[in-house]
């Protein structure tokens, strides 16, 4: 095992540059560590968990909680290892989203789907392993005593279930053909994608001892950085890119998006209004941070900007 990952300070100007970078080859490192490796040419399950999650992705929510982890004074090691599980997590929930029965993909980060190059039958065992990894390595975080990890645990499990990413897929597919409101679209948006945000920053609080009210913003940012996220993510699926693809495209046809009831230029106003509230948040949270602040507008603003005068963007206000 390395030695534990030293947070040091990642100014606004860096927020893509050497020090994120940096933090980013920590967080494969350590995946890489805490992943199991294949016993044998025929452990296919481990093989998949490895393929999936090492992957090259955006590491986005792993970053996040780094970055806020290291605002609030957390433990580093800790928050590492704490990042990884929510990656992991996340791994293991697309390796089901790609799967025939659920969205059909074939491309994930620039290659096959874990079940296509895998099976079905290893795809599945796979996001199942990920997420009892995820939990384990939550339990055993390095520096934290045993209530302080229950109370992660628990954070984890309930973005993960009924209330959270199986809820939010299960209306993706169940609901998604059918005409739906913009609200209850957004609803959906927010189980599947903003209850793992949700989820890190939470966590990142419990880890560095936050005062309440810290959380709590920290958790009303995420539900507006995961609102973003999905729109950005919807907008992007029914363009047309010049750059090469990282996953299949045009998987929300005959869906009902908020870009289908809204149309794409309503969308980019009402996704740069989420990233407006959650950089507006997380300054009231974290007064003397830049980093994740520019992280998000970086990751997550539209981008090709539209002045509020050119359309009559809905403001959907569920906080």
């Amino acid at each position: 095992m390395s030695e534990p990952i030293p947070l040091a300070v990642v100014d606004a100007s860096e927020a893509d540059g050497d020090a994120v970078q940096a933090l980013r080859r920590r967080i494969d490192q350590t995946l890489a560590e805490l992943l199991p490796a294949p016993v044998d040419a025929h452990d296919l399950v481990a093989a998949a968990m490895q393929d999936g999650v090492l992957a090259p992705g955006k590491r986005l929510r792993p970053l996040l909680m780094l970055l806020v982890g290291q605002s609030l004074g957390g433990p580093g090691c800790a928050l590492l290892h704490l990042a990884c599980a929510v990656e992991m997590v996340h791994a293991a929930s697309l390796f089901l989203d790609d799967m025939p029965c659920m969205d059909n993909a074939r491309l994930r980060r620039g290659r096959l789907a874990v079940h296509a190059r895998f099976g079905e039958d290893v795809a599945m065992l796979g996001a199942v392993a990920l997420l009892s990894q995820a939990s384990a390595t939550v339990a055993s975080a390095p520096g934290l005593d045993p209530s302080r990890q229950a109370q992660l645990v628990r954070v984890l499990c309930d973005a993960i279930g009924v209330n959270g990413l199986v809820r939010g897929q299960y209306r993706d597919l169940r609901e998604g053909a059918a005409q739906r409101q913009a609200s209850e679209v957004a609803s959906a948006n927010y189980q599947k994608t903003g209850a793992l945000f949700a989820a890190a920053l939470e966590m990142a609080a419990i880890a560095s001892e936050a005062p309440q009210h810290t959380a709590g913003l920290l958790r009303q940012a995420a539900s507006h950085i995961g609102h973003a996220f999905q729109l950005k993510d919807d907008l992007e699926d029914g363009e047309h890119l010049v750059a090469p693809l990282t996953k299949d495209r045009h998987q929300d046809a005959g869906k009902s998006t908020l870009v289908s009831l809204l149309g794409h230029e309503a969308v980019r106003v009402l996704l740069d209004d989420h990233v407006a509230q959650a950089e507006e948040a997380m300054r009231k949270a974290l007064p003397r941070d830049t980093a994740a602040l520019a992280l998000v507008r970086k990751s997550l603003s539209s981008s090709r900007r539209v002045h509020p005068e050119e359309t009559s963007a809905p403001k959907l206000r569920l906080l």
